[in-house]
C-alpha cells in the first residue's frame, strides 16, 4: 500500500513538473504551448541554455525531457517531435579566432585563392556549395548569396559582406570567369565547370601554414568559425541555423559549447590568482 501511494505520489509530482515546464514555455513564447511553432519552441530552449551565468547542460536536457513527456501526457504528439534529440556531446569543432582569419585571407598571393577563403568564411560555404556558385547567384543590388539545394538541403540566401563584395567586383572585372563564381579547367567539349573540391583543398593547404597557427585547418573550419563568431557577436541560434542551412537544431547547438558567450564573460582563475587585493 505505501509502495502504491509512493508511486502515485511519484507520478504526481512528475505531472506537476511537466505542468511547470509548458507553463514556463507560455510565458516565454507569450503564447498557449499547443499554439506554438517550432522556430517558437526553439527559441524557448535557446533563452532555457543561456538562462543561467554557468549554464547547465542537464538542466537543458531535463528541460528537453519535461517538455517532452508533458507534450506526451496532454496528447499533443505533433509538438513533441519537434523537440530536439538530446545526443551525447561529441567532438567539437575547431575553431580559428579572427585575427587568424584575416591572417588566412591575406595568406595567398592572388586574389582569386583570397577571395575562395573569404567566401568560404565569409558565406559560411560548405566546400561542394562553393565548387556549384554562380555567377547569377551573386546579388550585388540586395548584398545576397544564394545557395541551391543540394543533398536533401533547402534553398537559402545569405548575406554579402560588403568586404566580400569589393573583392568579387573587382575579381570579376579582371578574371572574367564564366557561369561560375570560381572557375576550374573546362570540359572536354569546351563547357566551363566550377573549381572543385579538390582544388579548394589545394588552396587551403597552400595558405594554411602562413597563418601562425598549429590548429586543424580545413575549409569545413571556416564555416564552423563563421558559425561561432556570429554566435559570440549576438546573432541567435535559430538565425544561425538558417544560414548554416542545417535540418535540425540540435546540428547548430554544439556551436554553443564553443563560443564564448554568456551573461558571465569566462576567464581563467590565473588571470585572478595574482591580482592584488
Amino acid at each position: 500500500m505505501e509502495k502504491n501511494f509512493s508511486i502515485n505520489n511519484k507520478s504526481q509530482s512528475t505531472l506537476q513538473n511537466y505542468t511547470r515546464c509548458l507553463a514556463h514555455l507560455a510565458l516565454h513564447a507569450k503564447e498557449s504551448p499547443e499554439k506554438l511553432n517550432k522556430e517558437s519552441i526553439n527559441d524557448y530552449l535557446y533563452y532555457c541554455k543561456n538562462l543561467h551565468k554557468t549554464p547547465s547542460e542537464s538542466f537543458f536536457k531535463h528541460t528537453v525531457y519535461g517538455l517532452r513527456a508533458a507534450y506526451k501526457v496532454f496528447n499533443l504528439e505533433d509538438k513533441r517531435i519537434q523537440l530536439p534529440q538530446i545526443k551525447n556531446s561529441g567532438k567539437l569543432p575547431v575553431v580559428l579566432s579572427k585575427e587568424e582569419v584575416r591572417r588566412f585571407i591575406k595568406a595567398p598571393k592572388y586574389l582569386k585563392h583570397r577571395l575562395i577563403i573569404a567566401t568560404l568564411y565569409g558565406c559560411g560555404l560548405r566546400s561542394y556549395e562553393l565548387t556549384n556558385l554562380k555567377l547569377s547567384d551573386i546579388d550585388f543590388d540586395r548584398m545576397t548569396v544564394f545557395i541551391k539545394r543540394q543533398k536533401g538541403n533547402a534553398d537559402r540566401y545569405v548575406p554579402l559582406s560588403q568586404h566580400l563584395a569589393r573583392g568579387l567586383k573587382k575579381y570579376i572585372a579582371t578574371e572574367h570567369p564564366v557561369k561560375y563564381l570560381f572557375n576550374s579547367q573546362v570540359t572536354k567539349e569546351g563547357a566551363p565547370r566550377g573549381i572543385t573540391t579538390r582544388g579548394i583543398q589545394w588552396v587551403i593547404k597552400e595558405n594554411r601554414s602562413k597563418i601562425g597557427t598549429h590548429k586543424k585547418v580545413t575549409a569545413h573550419t571556416l564555416r564552423h568559425s563563421y558559425a561561432t563568431h556570429l554566435l559570440e557577436d549576438g546573432l541567435n541560434i535559430m538565425a544561425i541555423k538558417e544560414l548554416l542551412g542545417h535540418a535540425m537544431i540540435e546540428t547548430t547547438l554544439i556551436y554553443l559549447h564553443v563560443a564564448n558567450t554568456g551573461t558571465s564573460a569566462k576567464f581563467s582563475p590565473l588571470d585572478t590568482l595574482y591580482n592584488k587585493k
